[in-house]
């Protein structure tokens, strides 16, 4: 917006009078669009909390449903009626049949420990229950249970025929419902309760009774009763509650038609698979049948923790949305009934205030093309606007003056500019060089002073190892010839401590040095060097891969070359904390017409940045951080080259990195 009020071209006018309408045309509008959001998700929140709570009191009341059949159960089993008509005194299935009526249960039976029919009412009931059943098991370990359970056609037609009709659906087409291939639905919810039951004589009997929530209206009705009472919803709404068998109503206020509850229609594919697929609460808007409802549906699970239906709440969501689509018509229409008889007001206010404001503008546009004598010529009227034209004229005459000065001293400057850039950049080039050579000269007197501290602290141990690796050797007599390798490794290890030194001092003061020795082989130094490292290789369960394919005698000292590779693997495994695989190679490769090894050792570690890579050769730089001096790989690059070899470097992090060195032969350099 700032780029579109002051880079176009457009005049001051309509640039002043997009700035003064800003907030009405802009701002306004954004804060009113976003408090009318904020409005809508608060209402719909309303909707969704009312929701909520209608299916908080619809599971209540299934609750208390489920603790009073099972409550009188057991009062009808502690009653003396019921123990009256077990010894005789009255027909125990009138009793039960009263009691069953009363008590408003479709079926009532009294069963002994292996289920074996004694009594029944409500139907003749089962010649023998399935005792399996988590309900039922329970009353047969003493402990009276209740839960809603899923009883198939067959097991309702053993109680009672009656109750096995009740159950059927035919399945209707509902819009929105998930594909099926079935056309009806026998299977019944039934709410089930069983009751131990101790008579006098000892005997063990359970009571079982239950009420059929397929086409139970009444029970439906009753949860609608409670939860949408009158008045609570606003006019043109209704609340509906249903309980679903799986995803089919079996017992709804919800109409398909007028006089037509929708029983046997379905629930919408999206809410089955959120409640039974995924075992959640539904709260949101919903398509019921052939309208949308702001809509509650809970998970029903039976006896062994199946999701077997859905108990649902809502309301007709249609006189909400109508009042929010009028709500915001009548904000928006006041808005833009405000604007419209405000903006002509204020243009016609603001019309004396463009014309000086245009000819300030004019005038800087002729100082910015290059006239400084260009002026406003603005009258004072004593308000603010002459005022500050007033002082633009003033402005403009001292942006003259210091413009005059402006040249002169740029001039001059730039005289002074040019001798001055050439005396910094000899200085610069000085600097340079001085500092290079401070820096390396520094680090090689630390180098120094280390070596002369290491050699001192190392004499001693390093004699001490030697004189009792001899009296070793002597105790242990012909024995000695079984560790002869390890013997020679110690030795020659503890030769290699000794050259150590004397390559540190080389490396600080080479022109003190020189001698290239024997030379070595690099497969006899591999198998060395693995050998000191295995203790690490294993520990890090890093796999080995040798590609040998040089017999050739490269022209440095077998410890040297011990040195170097050590130095490399060490620094391989490190860079694989958590394995990976090393990779030995070396073969023939002649460079420039002088014969030569080329050896490489390659990991498939962390690898190393860009920034790494170049420092690494560099004296002191170590990445590892405690445990590093930064002397490795310094020590290895000097070694090489002073052999007349050559170290190269190949990395890319997550991927690993390769040290290639190339090596002339002993042959060559005799």
């Amino acid at each position: 917006m700032r780029r579109l009020l002051s880079g176009t071209r457009l005049p001051v006018r309509y640039r002043l009078l997009a700035i003064a309408l800003l907030p009405t045309l802009v701002i306004l509008p954004l804060l009113l669009g976003a408090t009318m959001l904020r409005w809508n998700q608060k209402f719909d929140g309303v909707l969704i909390s009312k929701v909520r709570s209608d299916l908080t009191v619809a599971h209540q009341y299934l609750s208390r449903i489920l603790e009073n059949t099972s409550e009188h159960l057991q009062a009808l089993g502690e009653s003396a009626a019921f123990e009256e008509a077990l010894n005789g005194e009255e027909n125990v299935a009138n009793l039960l049949d009263d009691r069953r009526r009363s008590l408003g249960l479709d079926f009532l039976y009294l069963t002994d420990q292996d289920g074996k029919r004694i009594a029944a009412a409500g139907g003749e009931g089962p010649l023998r229950t399935d005792m399996d059943t988590p309900v039922l098991a329970s009353a047969r370990q003493g402990k009276a249970a209740v839960a809603i359970d899923l009883l198939s056609g067959e097991q309702l037609a053993a109680m009672s025929p009656a109750l096995a009709k009740q159950a059927e659906f035919d399945l209707i087409p509902t819009p929105n419902a998930a594909p099926t291939q079935s056309t009806q639905s026998t299977d019944g919810m039934v709410i089930r309760a069983a009751n131990p039951v101790t008579v006098s004589g000892g005997a063990d009997l359970i009571l079982i009774g239950g009420l059929l929530l397929n086409r139970n209206l009444e029970f439906i009705d009753t949860i609608n009763a409670l939860v949408y009472q009158t008045e609570s919803l606003p006019a043109g709404s209704k609340g509906t509650a249903t309980l679903f068998l799986d995803d089919v109503r079996v017992s709804t206020n919800v109409r398909l038609f007028e006089d037509r509850r929708a029983l046997g229609t379905r629930v919408s594919e999206v809410v089955r698979n959120a409640v039974l697929g995924e075992g959640k609460i539904w709260l949101d808007r919903a398509f019921v049948v052939n309208d949308w409802y702001i809509s509650a549906y809970e998970p029903i699970v039976d006896s062994y923790g199946k999701r077997i239906g859905m108990l649902y709440v809502g309301f007709l969501e249609k006189p909400f949305s109508a009042t929010k689509q009028i709500t915001i018509a009548t904000v928006i229409g006041t808005f833009l009934v405000v604007t419209i008889l405000s903006v002509p007001l204020f243009l016609r206010w603001a019309g004396s205030i463009f014309r000086p404001l245009e000819r300030m503008a004019e005038t800087i546009d002729t100082v910015e093309g290059g006239n400084l004598d260009a002026r406003t010529d603005i009258p004072d009227r004593g308000d603010e606007i002459s005022q500050v034209a007033a002082h633009l004229d003033d402005l403009l005459d001292r942006v003259k003056e210091r413009d005059r000065q402006l040249r002169e001293w740029n001039d001059e400057l730039n005289a002074r500019v040019k001798e001055r850039t050439a005396e910094l950049e000899e200085v610069n080039r000085q600097l340079e060089t001085a500092t290079k050579q401070l820096v390396m000269s520094e680090k090689l007197a630390a180098i120094g002073e280390i070596t002369a501290g290491v050699a001192h602290e190392m004499n001693n141990p390093i004699a001490v190892i030697q004189g009792n690796l001899e009296v070793l050797r002597s105790l242990m007599g012909e024995k000695a010839k079984e560790g002869e390798t390890e013997f020679r490794l110690i030795d020659e290890q503890t030769e290699r401590m000794n050259q150590i030194v004397g390559k540190l001092l080389q490396f600080a003061r080479p022109d003190e040095f020189s001698g290239v020795g024997e030379g070595a082989f690099t497969r006899e130094a591999f198998g060395d060097c693995l050998t000191l490292v295995r203790h690490m290789i294993r520990q890090n369960e890093i796999e080995v891969v040798r590609e040998e394919n040089s017999d050739q005698l490269v022209a440095m000292p077998r410890t040297e070359l011990q040195q170097i590779l050590v130095n490399l693997m060490v620094n391989a495994i490190h860079a694989m904390p958590e394995g990976g695989t090393l990779t030995l190679g070396c073969r023939d490769r002649p460079r420039d017409n002088v014969e030569g090894v080329e050896i490489t050792v390659s990991d498939t570690g962390i690898g190393m940045s860009e920034a790494t890579a170049a420092r690494i050769f560099d004296p002191f730089y170590t990445t590892k951080r405690g445990t590093g001096t930064g002397l490795g790989l310094s020590i290895t690059h000097l070694l090489v080259t002073d052999a007349g070899g050559s170290v190269d470097l190949e990395t890319r992090e997550g991927e690993g990195t390769t040290f290639r060195l190339w090596l002339p032969s002993l042959s060559d350099e005799s």
